[in-house]
């Protein structure tokens, strides 16, 4: 069951090619299945293309349409940013500034001493030095750390109430982090002395348009809301419904027509619908790179991730909470957007919504499909230099997000005449590896892999520092790992501790059996009867 719905279907890029695009959507659809799914793209200026698939709830068939409303997951994160530009925009805060001068509900605390302070600027950018977890013991809290169940959230003042900790120099490292967009909403509470929910529907939700979107579970969005799905053997299962207790990072409620609206704001540079909610250059401000590791990644912009797609400007984030998958995906500098919502999709990301937002992007700036350049020459003579093991930069709770994705780091290695990365994780979809494309004719050193096969799309990897002087870093666009000695490898140090057990075993069972004066025993490997 399908809609499609245009609001204006020329303008500046001329018409819209709506087979191409549904084409397009069928063609995710068909390796990322999904109950239900709603597409808008936004162009020129304003909403051009809105497409409905699938049903928001299996049990009453009730179609998707485009106010259909989806959890949106981690999009939440740039309409925070937004909040907090406004209140950037009325001087009421300085983005240089320590978050805890103007947090008073509860506080940012330093893990160890020599720490400065985390600044809004390092929370908007997640390089505040804040993890994806409070801490160690999270881990074995109810829904995946954020202990709490879907009858009870705490409030942030209770939920902190031994402090946020800050457990690495803020401003050196990116760490992703629900808790740091938490704080940002909590400053736009003591600032302004309103809800975050309050705030946002008077400041932007309510100026932009958005009547079915809400940061709580109101009479907004109640009537309109989908089930959420993941897809098991025996098909589609809906999810256990979890509260977030991080509304700031992840608790928005919306629909594709409303984010549609959103985006439109952004690319007008702050001004769409009945109201203006950012000045123009404060909207571009947004979509620059404030965390850069390297000038040869796009870096982080203020609540966007920055990217490149054949040559153009990307700015985009995506949501992800169990049952719904959501993506936002914008070109500022060509005037286009697009915006994702799916009601089905696990924890692990694999989904429809990512894959589909970069696949329409490219197609509406008129680019191939394939997003890696294969028609560049490999280096192979800088791939002895790149050979190791990559383990990530220090700071033990910082690093859980990226363990949980690629366990003890990376190996880059040469596996049939190609440069591989293969993450040291137990996920068999990461484990095999994925090639290092070629990405620049003039540096050997910048790559470009496919993510593809976890729902992500590709993804820069540039190699920084040189050979002999003991710093080489591997960064997967903003997230740095270091090289390390061989021998450090937790792979070879598994893989010599398995041999050794073996061989103990194998000896001790030799002994055992040895008759009493002959020749050396036959030795049977035990991994093997």
């Amino acid at each position: 069951m399908a809609t499609t719905q245009m609001a204006r279907l020329t303008g500046e890029h001329g018409p819209i090619d709506e087979v191409a695009l549904r084409t397009t959507v069928a063609g995710v659809l068909d390796r990322w299945p999904s109950a239900g799914l709603a597409v808008a793209v936004v162009r020129d200026g304003s909403p051009v293309w809105f497409h409905g698939h699938g049903v928001a709830e299996v049990a009453t068939g009730k179609p998707v349409t485009e106010d259909t409303v989806f959890r949106v997951g981690s999009v939440t994160k740039t309409v925070t940013a937004v909040a907090v530009m406004q209140l950037w925009e009325r001087g009421l805060i300085d983005l240089d500034a320590p978050a805890n001068d103007y947090l008073t509900t509860f506080r940012l605390a330093s893990a160890r001493q020599g720490l400065q302070p985390a600044t809004l600027r390092h929370l908007l950018t997640h390089t505040g030095g804040v993890g994806y977890w409070r801490r160690m013991s999270d881990l074995l809290r109810p829904a995946l750390g954020s202990g709490v169940s879907a009858s009870r959230v705490l409030p942030l003042s209770d939920y902190y109430r031994r402090g946020l900790p800050q457990e690495i120099q803020p401003g050196t490292k990116w760490a992703y982090s629900n808790h740091g967009f938490a704080a940002l909403g909590q400053i736009v509470e003591d600032v302004t002395g309103q809800t975050l929910a309050d705030y946002m529907r008077e400041h932007v939700f309510d100026p932009l348009g958005m009547d079915r979107t809400d940061l709580v579970r109101s009479a907004r969005v109640r009537p309109g809301m989908a089930t959420g799905y993941v897809v098991r053997s025996r098909g589609l299962i809906p999810v256990t419904d979890h509260e977030m207790p991080t509304p700031g990072g992840g608790g928005l409620y919306s629909t594709a027509a409303d984010m549609a609206r959103f985006a439109t704001s952004l690319l007008q540079q702050g001004g769409a619908g009945r109201s203006q909610v950012l000045k123009p250059s404060t909207a571009a401000m947004m979509f620059q790179p404030h965390f850069q590791p390297d000038p040869r990644v796009p870096g982080a912009g203020l609540g966007f991730s920055l990217g490149s797609e054949g040559g153009h400007h990307t700015a985009a984030k995506n949501g992800v909470l169990s049952g719904f998958l959501a993506d936002l995906a914008i070109a500022p500098d060509d005037g286009v957007a697009v915006v994702v919502l799916t009601n089905t999709g696990a924890l692990s990301g694999q989904g429809a919504a990512v894959p589909l937002g970069t696949a329409l992007l490219r197609q509406l700036l008129y680019l191939p499909d394939e997003g890696l350049r294969t028609s560049l020459a490999p280096h192979a003579e800088v791939w002895a230099d790149l050979c190791g093991w990559y383990a990530p930069a220090p700071g033990p709770v910082t690093n859980l997000f990226t363990r949980l994705l690629l366990g003890a780091g990376v190996e880059v290695v040469v596996h049939r005449n190609q440069l591989i990365m293969k993450p040291l994780t137990p996920l068999p979809a990461m484990r095999k590896g994925m090639r290092l494309h070629p990405d620049d004719p003039d540096d050997p050193y910048v790559f470009r892999v496919d993510m593809s096969g976890v729902g992500l799309d590709t993804m820069p990897v540039v190699f920084t520092g040189a050979w002999n002087t003991g710093n080489r870093q591997l960064l997967m666009d903003v997230m740095a790992f270091e090289k390390r000695p061989d021998a450090q490898n937790p792979r070879r140090l598994a893989t010599g501790a398995l041999a050794a057990g073996v061989a103990t075993l194998a000896v001790r069972h030799g002994l055992r059996s040895r008759p009493a004066a002959v020749s050396s025993p036959r030795i049977e490997h035990p991994l093997h009867r």
